[in-house]
């Protein structure tokens, strides 16, 4: 049987959830004076389980679900951006530094971009 062509979602979550758990235990491992991000544990382990989870989103391969992460999660960082130029939840928590909050814009804005993209392409199965 033929390998039906991937879906940009699924090509998107299928490099983004990767780098998502690596960023995660990079976080662990690199110390705070040679990182650009933060490095505080909960938000590496925030980075590990939703990399983990797009994993098995991408394992599953149901378009539908891989268009809702690409949206949702590119919502949440924008969020994360907001939240951190306005001092919101989970600031204290995560301690992100402004390129975390580069980052949460312009990779927000394209998993938004991708996920919308899926959305309007539908049938989705």
């Amino acid at each position: 049987m033929p390998e039906l062509p991937r879906s940009v979602n699924y090509l998107a979550l299928a490099i983004f959830a990767p780098v998502l758990i690596l960023t995660g235990i990079a976080g662990f491992l690199v110390p705070a004076e040679y990182s650009l991000t933060s490095g505080a544990a909960p938000y590496n382990i925030f980075h590990i389980f939703f990399g983990g989870f797009g994993l098995l989103l991408v394992w599953m391969r149901k378009e539908i679900w891989l268009v809702v992460f690409n949206l949702g999660f590119g919502l949440v960082d924008l969020y994360q951006a907001v939240a951190s130029f306005l001092h919101l939840f989970p600031e204290k928590y995560f301690l992100w530094t402004r390129v975390d909050d580069i980052l949460h814009i312009l990779i927000g804005m394209a998993l938004i971009i991708i996920g919308g993209y899926g959305f309007l392409r539908r049938p989705m199965s």
